[in-house]
């Protein structure tokens, strides 16, 4: 089959499946809804071609969260190897942020700013239909590799050059949002960052003295992590013992911070969990598998089990949900609170009117775990690009002042380049 074949038959199936979502008896009625909440055909609104496309890429359906092209699948008789595979390939589609190297007759030539990947993409549109963009700008768009070619999917945004520094904001938002993008389809990347797991966990149980998992306040959290970060990185074994602090009462309730805007979004992730005005409990805990947690209510969480009557535990409903419904929480996480608690189980259906068993639970509220490998945001961050760019590890020298490097610089001293930041994660990071 060449090239223009296969381009016809993912058009095909891409138009069989819009299809579908518009005329299915459940889905349409979903679709429909999605449409009116987007306000999608109104004078301001999303177009409804792009609207349809976001939907099919983006919605999962049902109990156990199926995507439209899953469902797809399912409610259609006689489809043929190369239908089911283009439509298996484009639920595994590749969403980020690429900055184009190069505008081909035929396609781009892009850089994934998240897994740091260079693709040659073939557009499945004219590419008449891409004035006025060119080299050195940046696109979100999805791509799907069908037998090792990849194909444009589409482009739901466009920034220019001179707009790098957002471009890369975008990236880390996805990758905090979605950490598995910054190795998938890149398995040198991924074979790194789990080489990494694995060496920071010895680092973290020979620092905390065995322990998997420490409780303290969101005031000391920060502190405690820095003096691991600076074990792991220099070796130097400090006394934590003064940042082990319990809360007064441990309670779950609403952290004003946690409701940041995509705008500021970065900005108070930096300032730590100590300049929130809020005291709560934090846990830092390290998945063997999956890497470095540092989870507010973590301690509330696990209190609901341990005392007598967990009604006592303010909002502790809401507690327990928090912990299924957010999405940055593993089925991991779920399975080492249940082992620690004979009454996990019993409590949690209780709170949620069921009777699941715990298995049931976690393909209810951590599907996403189940299927894939999701290494915690925290974990790859520390091997990602997009993300020290960001923080302005790499940057230029040509930008950066000089400095006196006969000086005796600490570590976690303000950086003499005027910065604001420290030392280390600054023109010291890596020395």
């Amino acid at each position: 089959m060449n090239i223009q074949e296969r381009m016809d038959s993912i058009n095909g199936v891409i138009k069989n499946i819009a299809d579908f979502i518009q005329t299915h008896d459940e889905v349409k009625l979903d679709f429909n809804e999605y449409l009116r909440t987007i306000g999608a055909n109104s004078k301001n609104g999303v177009p409804l071609q792009t609207a349809c496309f976001s939907y099919i890429l983006e919605r999962n359906l049902g109990e156990e969260l199926k995507s439209i092209p899953q469902l797809y699948l399912e409610n259609s008789k006689g489809l043929d190897k190369e239908a089911k595979d283009i439509v298996n390939a484009i639920d595994n589609s590749i969403s980020s942020v690429f900055e184009i190297k190069k505008v081909t007759k035929t396609g781009f030539d892009l850089l994934n700013i998240v897994n740091e990947r260079r693709y040659m993409i073939i557009s499945l549109m004219k590419m008449t239909s891409f004035r006025g963009i060119g080299a050195g700008d940046y696109i979100i768009a999805r791509i799907v590799n069908i037998n090792g070619d990849y194909y444009l999917l589409e482009i739901s945004g466009v920034l220019p050059a001179t707009k790098k520094d957002d471009a890369y904001r975008f990236a880390v938002a996805k990758i905090i949002q979605n950490p598995e993008l910054v190795y998938l389809d890149n398995p040198e990347k991924q074979k790194e960052i789990e080489e990494d797991v694995a060496e920071i966990h010895k680092k973290f149980t020979e620092f905390f003295d065995g322990k998997n998992e420490i409780i303290t306040t969101n005031k000391h959290a920060d502190d405690l992590i820095g003096l691991f970060n600076d074990y792991a990185e220099e070796g130097n074994k400090a006394d934590y013992s003064q940042f082990i602090v319990e809360p007064e009462e441990y309670k779950f309730f609403n952290v004003n911070e946690f409701n940041n805007s995509y705008d500021n979004f970065l900005e108070n992730s930096l300032g730590g969990f100590s300049s929130h005005k809020e005291t709560y409990d934090v846990g830092i805990i390290y998945d063997e598998e999956l890497g470095l947690y540092a989870i507010p209510f973590y301690g509330t969480f696990n209190k609901i089990f341990e005392v007598k009557d967990y009604t006592k535990v303010v909002n502790y409903d809401m507690c327990i949900k928090y912990f299924l419904e957010n999405d940055k929480y593993s089925a991991n996480l779920i399975r080492m609170v249940a082992a620690k608690h004979k009454n996990f189980m019993e409590i949690v259906n209780s709170v949620l009117a069921k009777n699941y068993s715990q298995e049931e639970l976690l393909k209810r509220y951590k599907r996403r775990y189940l299927n894939n490998k999701i290494i915690s945001s925290t974990t790859v961050l520390y091997r990602s690009n997009a993300f020290s760019s960001t923080l302005g590890i790499i940057e230029d020298n040509e930008n950066k002042p000089q400095i006196d490097t006969t000086q005796k610089i600490g570590r976690n001293d303000p950086c003499p380049c005027g910065s604001g930041k420290k030392y280390k994660k600054c023109c010291g990071a890596g020395v």
